[in-house]
């Protein structure tokens, strides 16, 4: 399943400006990717960025400093 969304996903804390996004699903797993707007008060990896995501089961991958991937289990 591949959906596109033109508007931003609350549980990502994406801001609402966001332009576009993919969320993808492969099996029992969610890939979401889109444009980071969030500014950070910490300084940041130039390639790749790691962190927990805000709900359990999910990891946040900042590539570039610009694109937010967030990997986590399928809803129901």
């Amino acid at each position: 399943m591949t959906h596109f969304d033109l508007a931003s996903d609350a549980r990502f804390a994406v801001a609402s400006s966001t332009p576009s996004s993919l969320a993808i699903r492969l099996g029992r797993r969610e890939i979401f990717i889109c444009r980071d707007t969030y500014v950070r008060r910490y300084r940041v990896n130039p390639v790749i960025e790691c962190s927990a995501g805000i709900e359990p089961g999910h990891v946040e991958i900042l590539l570039f400093r610009r694109w937010l991937v967030v990997l986590s289990k399928a809803r129901g």
